[in-house]
């Protein structure tokens, strides 16, 4: 695979659209695996991808969960962090700028206790420069506050994104829960409060016992799990939820390789999200979105719309 294969007009249409956020290629880095970019920036090249999202951000600074926060399992990775991260301010002062320096398509991640904080999130990101659009998480499992509370009541999703949409421009993705008894319930709420576009999945809850201790291993007691072993579920959902909307989905959970990829676009996502993977290694976007060309070319694929299986 070639730089020139990567080019418009050497190879396949690989920009795809979510909303107003244009993106070069669907291949984006998912929030908390990335950092705020810079502390990948010596080992790869995130210009090149279609974007990443950043480390989730709250008004205030987050210490997050107390230790221990992470513990591998058989095909995946259990995190309880807890949000830790710089908040709003911090971050618009000292990394927006590096992001902006080096032309980071950029999506940031929000959290909030309470529709009022999402709101005034939004209002603080939106015309800020070199900020592309925003991911609103109201799905993650390892906080006590906030997070999933809103994923998993259609209602509460619709208020928050419809409170997000109110306060900025800029284009909203919502990121979904799988720990819900129906996902694509939450994905209509919201579209119908004015989305752009829906990313799934977040982690699923999960748990892991330290048996010579007897205690649970993480501090939090519970945590997210990611990594390949949830690919499955994450392929179904994706399934299920773009055929339930109209507007484009963001795959996530488990791609490690282009071929995982590929398997989400013809399921119906828009792009996809690299998470787990980059921890393991952080070229692992890179890498498949160069795989994901050449299958495309091998294949005779002329754009990334042409992936997804028809009815």
């Amino acid at each position: 695979m070639t730089k020139e294969n990567l080019s418009k007009d050497n190879g396949p249409k690989l920009d795809v659209k979510i909303g107003g956020l244009r993106l070069k290629n669907p291949v984006m880095l998912a929030s908390g695996t990335c950092g705020y970019g810079e502390e990948l920036s010596d080992l790869i090249d995130l210009s090149a991808l279609g974007g990443i999202v950043v480390k989730g951000i709250s008004l205030e600074a987050r210490t997050g969960n107390k230790p221990p926060r992470l513990f591998e399992t058989p095909c995946g990775l259990l995190n309880a962090i807890g949000l830790e991260n710089v908040g709003v301010q911090s971050f618009l002062k000292e990394k927006l700028p590096w992001l902006k320096k080096n032309q980071v398509t950029t999506v940031v991640n929000i959290l909030g206790n309470s529709i009022d904080e999402y709101e005034q999130m939004a209002a603080l990101l939106d015309g800020q420069s070199g900020i592309d659009a925003i991911e609103v998480n109201i799905s993650c499992p390892n906080v006590k506050k906030g997070g999933v509370l809103f994923g998993t009541d259609p209602k509460a999703a619709f208020e928050v994104t419809r409170a997000v949409k109110r306060a900025c421009s800029l284009p909203v993705i919502v990121k979904l829960s799988p720990n819900v008894t129906d996902i694509c319930e939450i994905a209509i709420a919201a579209e119908e409060a004015g989305a752009d576009g829906v990313s799934l999945i977040n982690t699923l809850l999960a748990m892991a016992i330290d048996i010579e201790k007897r205690r649970p291993v993480l501090g939090n007691v519970f945590g997210g799990l990611s990594g390949p072993a949830i690919k499955p579920v994450a392929l179904r959902m994706v399934w299920q939820v773009s055929r339930a909307v109209s507007i484009p989905v963001v795959g996530i959970g488990g791609i490690t390789t282009y071929e995982d990829a590929i398997e989400f676009l013809m399921a119906g996502a828009s792009a996809i999200q690299v998470g787990t993977a980059t921890l393991v290694k952080p070229a692992a976007g890179l890498d498949i979105l160069h795989g994901l060309v050449d299958f495309m070319l091998q294949n005779n694929y002329q754009s990334i719309g042409e992936l997804k299986i028809q009815d």
